[in-house]
């Protein structure tokens, strides 16, 4: 039997956290505090050492999971070398610990009639993961899921909530719920244990990344403060302050209103940069953009991307492309998605459409989390500390497609158009 010390797996600086049985245990840290990768393994190691417990995971849409908290969770059964005890199926999300038949099922608050039908076949459902708590963007959808972890335990097991975010916005109800509406980096009472991690208690980092992080700390100390120290607070210097996000129904929108209209853009990426394909419903009248479908994935080759368009159903809709990639374009018109156009770039086409989209209030899909993420890290480009009017190369995949996708009313509907 291969033993292994639980201490050389998760390293240190998570003591009270790993060992917390508040009903709340809630962190909140910056990227790179290894706080993910830690609960992961915390789950696997206690749905084996509690008999009859079972984990339930969440996000706030379904469909992100597999790449994210299921992912963690396989990789903590085999960094725990114990991948023999569990059944981890392809074609669904349940894991099984075998010698109990105790489980770690998968839901999103996307869908919360089915929230409130899910059972376990062996034991309790006493334990709740809820990933990227930042998403939830109603207090009033958390309590509904909080409202179904009840009923009596046996002694040896206990009732626990886990969440864990990103702060970035100190508005967000997250920090009057679980931080006492208060700045403090922890907080604790009868029922809630919350902290706050960052980059420096994670001892795995390589030294790119730590180097990184000293750069940013001398460069631009105010985002150093929520991305390198988990801070309460947003990217310094957004490009687009204009956004939020909102659960709504894009076919609703678009029956109710003959005067919106859908439009996609796409930029392209291979090896470091994933392609990013935007779809957004524009309504010029009320000056609001919504943002309710997209895909970001690295090493898509051109087949692959036009079968993703085709998957969501847009094979047939005008597609504004990445004008730098006519041959890519060609390649994806050949494979069926007919309507696919290049961008019309130019000097200044960047900063024009920064300006254009700028005028509207932008609303997007809970599981758009791509777009997001780019949301909150697309900032203006800083020197020796002064900000330039020009947008940093970094988080705009999907900006840049936005761009894109808008191009035709910008413009005034100018393209140039591969034949």
């Amino acid at each position: 039997m291969t033993q292994i010390k639980i201490k050389d797996v998760i390293g240190k600086n998570y003591d009270l956290f790993w060992n917390d049985k508040h009903f709340y245990r809630v962190v909140k840290g910056s990227r790179g505090s290894k706080k993910s990768k830690t609960i992961a393994i915390n789950m696997i190691y206690r749905i084996m050492k509690y008999p009859e417990s079972n984990l339930l995971v969440i996000r706030r849409v379904f469909n992100t999971l597999r790449n994210s908290c299921r992912a963690d969770l396989i990789w903590a059964i085999n960094r725990l070398k114990v991948s023999h005890l569990w059944r981890v199926p392809k074609g669904e999300h349940t894991l099984t610990y075998l010698p109990t038949g105790q489980q770690i099922l998968f839901a999103g608050l996307d869908d919360p009639l089915k929230l409130t039908s899910i059972t376990v076949a062996q034991g309790y459902l006493n334990f709740v993961w809820i990933e990227e708590a930042f998403q939830i963007e109603k207090q009033e959808m958390f309590e509904t899921l909080e409202e179904s972890i009840r009923g009596i335990l046996p002694p040896h097991l206990f009732h626990q909530i886990t969440l864990s975010f990103n702060p970035w916005s100190e508005d967000h109800w997250l920090r009057k719920r679980f931080y006492n509406d208060t700045y403090d980096r922890e907080y604790e009472d009868d029922l809630i244990y919350a902290t706050t991690t960052d980059y420096t208690m994670n001892e795995f980092l390589d030294e790119v990344t730590l180097k990184r992080f000293e750069e940013m700390k001398i460069k631009r100390p105010n985002r150093f403060r929520v991305a390198g120290l988990g801070e309460w607070g947003i990217a310094e210097g957004l490009v687009y302050n204009n956004w939020e996000i909102l659960d709504f129904d894009p076919i609703k929108l678009l029956k109710n209103d003959f005067s919106l209209e859908a439009a996609f853009g796409l930029d392209f990426g291979f090896t470091n940069d994933p392609s990013a394909f935007i779809a957004v419903i524009v309504d010029l009248r009320n000056k609001r953009l919504f943002i309710f479908d997209e895909f970001y994935k690295k090493r898509l080759l051109n087949n692959e991307i036009a079968e993703e368009i085709k998957i969501r159903g847009y094979s047939k809709d005008e597609i504004t492309a990445d004008c730098a990639e006519a041959k890519s374009i060609e390649e994806i018109r050949r494979h069926g998605i007919s309507r696919i156009r290049q961008s019309s770039k130019g000097k200044g086409s960047v900063n024009q459409g920064i300006q254009y989209i700028q005028q509207f209030d932008i609303y997007v899909h809970p599981k758009c989390t791509n777009t997001i993420m780019e949301f909150k890290n697309y900032v203006w480009e800083e020197k020796n500390g002064i900000t330039l009017n020009k947008a940093a190369d970094n988080y705009n995949h999907l900006m840049d497609a936005l761009r894109y996708a808008l191009e035709k009313y910008s413009t005034g509907g100018v393209h140039n158009i591969l034949v």
